[in-house]
């Protein structure tokens, strides 16, 4: 186990390091790098309100007491170039949307989605999609939302954005996406949801869930989910994959290599094993996704508070629960007992964010966290 910072003064190892994604970009999947840049010149246009005038606020950011294990400035001066520039991989601002019974041709039942459902509305995000442009600024459930996704790193997580749009920095830090928003051009951590560079600095930026499934599954549960279509204004090879495939996987996300040093490192368990992680103002928590699988839940604590992770059989997904007064969390005959049956979305306990994540990744922003099961 080790926990370290890479140097800052390493100018020559990032840059080869940018220089390594770029060509990795190009030879996975044939397309060099001005394919991925698209006719993007690295701007952006002002963003227009009804009226005409630029809109420049900022999204908005919460008050929240979570783990901190580097400073801000640490983390800027760890950030690296991905390869492609500020909006070089373009994030998708006008996104069309098909019915769940008329979806695009390609997308199959066991293709991964990411789904969101906020005020009653739910929409899938094809992984396919995402993975050409990282960001979907979007409009859910009447709230202004960006949908994102780290290919890197295998996080999927989701943001209020307020009246500013998120767009792809070109700059990573422990190989996770740095976003930024067009209102402050704040620089923000994916993973960590706080910003790392610009006015809020050390803010952090409001979450909702994003569920890593199936197209199958998430139609079954939601039968009147939109989805995102592949008229995204750019063109991509939507049947291709930059960095392999992931579904069965190759490429980068079949070996244990990374394509950029870790913050810290740990060998518990293989680099690009999925747990499912979260963090709060108690701590950092992980739970390996194949623990979930097997048991249906996982009980432990993070210091002395008591949590409950839920797997979710039909989705394949999981939700993570504090659980302050220590109530009884069972996994029996196909349900979750918390004084009686209830579905895995719903037990009677505090719900806080959770999301899955490549071990590498969790582990090298949060080294202090507790490993569940």
């Amino acid at each position: 186990m080790s926990v370290a910072l890479q140097p800052t003064d390493m100018t020559d190892g990032y840059e080869n390091a940018g220089v390594s994604r770029r060509r990795f970009l190009g030879a996975a999947s044939g397309v060099g790098l001005a394919a991925l840049a698209g006719c993007l010149d690295g701007s952006f246009a002002p963003i227009s309100g009804d009226d005409g005038r630029a809109i420049t606020s900022a999204p908005p950011t919460v008050d929240r007491s979570l783990p901190e294990e580097y400073a801000t400035n640490e983390l800027d001066e760890a950030s690296l170039s991905g390869g492609p520039g500020k909006d070089g991989i373009p994030s998708i601002d006008e996104p069309e949307f098909a019915a769940a019974d008329d979806p695009p041709s390609r997308l199959s039942a066991d293709d991964l989605v990411f789904g969101v459902e906020l005020n009653g509305d739910a929409k899938a995000y094809p992984r396919y999609v995402l993975v050409w442009h990282e960001i979907v600024n979007d409009v859910v459930g009447e709230e202004s939302v960006a949908v994102t996704y780290c290919p890197l790193t295998g996080t999927a997580q989701g943001f209020y954005r307020g009246a500013s749009e998120l767009g792809v920095s070109g700059r990573l830090v422990n190989s996770n996406l740095i976003m930024y928003d067009r209102g402050s051009d704040t620089w923000w951590s994916q993973v960590l949801a706080r910003g790392i560079r610009g006015p809020h600095e050390g803010a952090y930026l409001s979450e909702f869930q994003v569920t890593w499934t199936t197209w199958g599954r998430w139609h079954e549960r939601h039968p009147e989910t939109a989805v995102l279509t592949e008229n995204t204004g750019h063109v991509r090879d939507y049947g291709g994959d930059p960095y392999g495939q992931y579904n069965p996987r190759t490429g980068y996300y079949d070996d244990e290599s990374l394509l950029f040093d870790p913050l810290a490192s740990d060998d518990r368990f293989t680099p690009k094993k999925i747990v499912v992680g979260a963090r709060t103002a108690d701590g950092a928590l992980a739970v390996p996704k194949s623990t979930l699988r097997e048991r249906g839940a996982v009980v432990d604590s993070v210091g002395d508070v008591p949590y409950a992770t839920a797997y979710d059989e039909e989705l394949d997904t999981s939700y993570v629960y504090r659980n302050p007064d220590d109530r009884s969390v069972e996994f029996e005959s196909g349900a979750l007992t918390v004084d009686d049956e209830y579905e895995p979305d719903a037990l009677p306990l505090e719900r806080v964010i959770g999301f899955d994540a490549m071990w590498f990744a969790w582990y090298g922003f949060y080294p202090s966290t507790e490993v569940h099961g």
